[in-house]
């Protein structure tokens, strides 16, 4: 599939897929997409080069990982043709162009391992997606107001060990969800997948999906591995849980496992329970305005050990006094001058969110009630805040000993602007970050 998108680039090009006729390919894809179809007897490297000689290539694009160097120089030798090789794992080549669209390629890595005149062409900038996922990723997802939490589940087209219906066992103990599985013709465990999900109308099978973006974008998170599914959930910005199953998606693991996401190494099925549950609560998770019955919540919040330690001022806040600035705040609400949010965990008040007006910016204040810390509430409240703002430009102070803020914000796209007694400065701009 990522060929067929990398062919669309070269619209005048005369274009010719050579391949093998395996067991459960999708050769007919290519066909339909107006392409020409060559079928290879085999791995051998000479039934290539005639190929290539009788068909006068100019462009060799190699997209196979037991084609190696050694089988790229004979080729160059014979032909002279300029090569393409795809590349996610830092193998050597002789070719001249390297493409890596992996969101974690790191052009360093091929250092010696490729002729100092190929041209590499790495990261997320060269990702190849279909014009559908930019066209779903510019139309706006509603905000699930429904108990119904949407799981997209794709363990990659074959999935020779019929991870899906692991995980599918492990989400049946879970309520008021439902999965959109996602498959191909090539996956040999499809009746074993129909068998289990009969009767099960929480689950729907999608097999050779041509709308797959239409179908991630309608999807509270996914579960997935960290291979070319994780470039297209990455890039329409939808939780995942990323599950290795290859020793080739190590570099992409490792990626997201730096960058925080909720990975796995292997199958863990406790471990995958634990960050399902995690995933189920956060998309749960919904941004109210503050209400008058939120005060004593307020109260308790303000006056949590962590949060006072965190605080510029540390003075423990008495009733009189909070009552007198809750009733200021509620008028600079009506004044458009400050914004309360309140987040919800179904029924249960998690955090609340504050914004007041300096000039042009808003300074944001954020605080959590001690039960929910640490499960990545704090950054999905800044995605949903996001939501209900336009063009402003927020600002945050954070003590330089709150490590956790500091994480949060940088995470988070906020740019560090200055440090000054003690505090480190933030800055943001709803729609740039």
């Amino acid at each position: 599939m990522r060929d067929l998108v990398l062919a669309s680039q070269y619209k005048d090009s005369l274009i010719t897929f050579a391949t093998q006729d395996l067991k459960g390919n999708i050769n007919h894809r290519i066909l339909e997409s107006d392409y020409n179809l060559e079928i290879l007897n085999s791995n051998n490297k000479k039934e290539l080069v005639k190929l290539i000689q009788k068909l006068d290539i100019n462009l060799l694009i190699i997209d196979h990982y037991q084609i190696t160097y050694k089988e790229e120089k004979y080729i160059k030798d014979k032909t002279d043709v300029k090569i393409l090789c795809f590349d996610d794992t830092y193998e050597k080549h002789h070719c001249d162009i390297v493409l890596n669209h992996n969101i974690s390629a790191d052009k360093l890595k091929y250092k010696n391992l490729v002729p100092k005149s190929c041209k590499l062409k790495c990261g997320s900038r060269f990702t190849l997606l279909r014009e559908e996922f930019y066209q779903q990723k510019n139309k706006i997802k509603k905000q699930n107001s429904s108990k119904i939490k949407n799981i997209f589940l794709s363990m990659g087209g074959s999935d020779p060990t019929n991870l899906n219906l692991k995980i599918l066992k492990i989400l049946s103990k879970f309520e008021n969800i439902k999965i959109n599985l996602i498959t191909t013709s090539a996956n040999q465990n499809i009746k074993k997948l129909q068998k289990y999900i009969k009767n099960k109308a929480w689950v729907k099978l999608h097999i050779d999906s041509t709308q797959i973006a239409k179908l991630m974008r309608k999807n509270d998170f996914a579960i997935i591995p960290p291979s070319v599914t994780a470039n297209e959930i990455y890039f329409m910005e939808i939780p995942f849980i990323a599950i290795k199953t290859a020793s080739n998606q190590e570099d992409i693991y490792q990626f997201l496992k730096k960058k925080k996401y909720d990975v796995l190494q292997k199958f863990d099925k406790k471990r995958l329970q634990q960050l399902i549950k995690k995933r189920i609560n956060l998309a749960s998770l919904k941004l109210r305005k503050v209400k008058a019955d939120d005060r004593d919540f307020l109260y308790k919040l303000v006056n949590d050990k962590d949060v006072r330690k965190n605080s510029i001022h540390s003075d423990i806040i008495t009733y009189k006094n909070h009552k007198k600035w809750f009733q200021s705040k509620i008028k600079q609400i009506k004044n458009k001058n400050c914004k309360i949010y309140i987040l919800m965990l179904n029924k249960k008040r998690v955090a609340q969110i504050r914004l007041d007006k300096e000039d042009d910016v808003w300074i944001i204040d954020l605080s959590l009630d001690e039960k929910f810390r640490g499960y990545g509430f704090a950054h999905k409240m800044l995605k949903l805040l996001q939501n209900k703002l336009q063009d402003e430009t927020l600002v945050a102070y954070v003590k330089n000993t709150n490590i956790a803020s500091k994480r949060l914000f940088e995470n988070f796209s906020f740019v560090k602007t200055k440090e000054s007694k003690g505090l480190s400065f933030y800055r943001y701009k709803i729609g740039e970050g």
